[in-house]
């Protein structure tokens, strides 16, 4: 079987053939706006569920009255100081992880090609578990650099490895794969290594948390955060001019190599700023374009719908983490993404393979 049969057991489908048939629009059809919409209001809605669980459990109409600045005293510490956060990490790492996840299936034009299965969320949390380890490092301006440098560089030997006359999907994710298990026997490796104490640091940041987030650590991931959404706008008309194929993207006006290259850094930012914050959460990247995709019905992949997605995906993650630990005890985040993701990996594993059967 060749690489680019092989590569078509696991692709988009009918979704690449009408891409590349469509004419190219910089309009944002009004369903992808409506569904983004409802999915950005959904996560709102969870967040302010969440507010309210815990050991001291507050009413939604509380919750309501102490954002607006109304409220008992400590009834307000307890949602704005200590909750707050928190529940903006998780609508914000959650979108980010989105918008990293559909740059990269984008650019692959596979709904395998995202972050942390390429691997470049393994070269973040490399970097970082060094830093920790060999530094010392435990603030956020640290490790956040870590992280993207950890990134970049994977990205950079992917995409270097995969390249033999241009860079196709398929290779690229079998690559990153393969540089992934290299990056996680590396990083057992360093823990055990390591002090008790520190290897005990190390895993429980591994497992991705979002309970340690403050806003000292939030507002400098806000403001980053933002950024990452200025250039993702700018840069979402080059996105889908690529979509198109290389070609047509030239026929477009679009610098094909210099358009790439920053899709891929501001994916590979959207990923670290997520595993500086809160340690790697996993399959959210994976998972979320794809749901936002068959939600809108829509030809490719949106940025717009997939940072929603993401939004309210780990928004319900993080709810549900509460949930469990009220019941039963502390789960990180991180392991509920992971199981919820496997699950939706092996259907769409499964699917796919019986696609492929019925065309062949």
């Amino acid at each position: 079987m060749s690489e680019g049969a092989a590569g078509g057991a696991i692709d988009f489908g009918r979704t690449t053939r009408t891409v590349r048939s469509r004419r190219f629009s910089a309009r944002v059809p009004v369903r992808i706006v409506a569904v983004s919409g409802g999915l950005v209001a959904l996560a709102v809605v969870l967040g302010v569920v969440a507010l309210g669980v815990g050991e001291y459990p507050v009413s939604p109409t509380e919750v309501v009255r102490a954002v607006t600045g109304g409220g008992e005293a400590f009834v307000r510490t307890v949602v704005l100081e200590w909750r707050l956060p928190i529940v903006l990490a998780a609508i914000v790492l959650g979108a980010a992880l989105g918008i990293g996840g559909a740059i990269f299936q984008s650019l692959t034009r596979n709904p395998l090609g995202s972050p942390d299965v390429i691997g470049f969320d393994a070269g973040s949390y490399t970097a970082v578990v060094v830093a920790i380890l060999a530094l010392g490092a435990r603030d956020y301006w640290t490790l956040a650099g870590a992280a993207a440098l950890g990134g970049i560089a994977t990205a950079v030997v992917v995409y270097l490895l995969s390249f033999r006359d241009g860079v196709q999907g398929f290779r690229l994710i079998i690559v990153g794969i393969g540089v992934s298990a290299m990056l996680g026997s590396v990083n057992s490796y360093l823990v055990t290594r390591a002090d008790v104490g520190d290897a005990m640091a190390v895993g429980f940041w591994g497992a991705g948390s979002l309970s340690r987030v403050t806003w000292e650590s939030m507002l400098p991931a806000l403001a980053a955060f933002a950024g990452i959404c200025v250039v993702s706008a700018l840069l979402a008309p080059s996105l889908q001019r690529l979509e198109l194929g290389d070609d047509l993207a030239v026929t477009h006006g679009t610098r094909v190599g210099a358009a790439r290259l920053a899709l891929i850094v501001v994916g590979v930012a959207a990923t670290a700023l997520v595993t500086a914050a809160a340690g790697p959460l996993g399959f959210v990247a994976l998972v979320a374009p794809q749901l936002a995709r068959r939600l809108t019905h829509s030809p490719g992949v949106s940025l717009l719908s997939a940072a929603a997605m993401g939004a309210a995906l780990l928004m319900s993650a993080q709810l549900l983490t509460l949930v469990v630990a009220e019941l039963y005890r502390t789960i990180p985040v991180g392991l509920i993404t992971v199981c919820l993701g496997g699950t939706y990996l092996i259907w769409l594993l499964v699917r796919e393979s019986r696609r492929h059967e019925r065309t062949s």
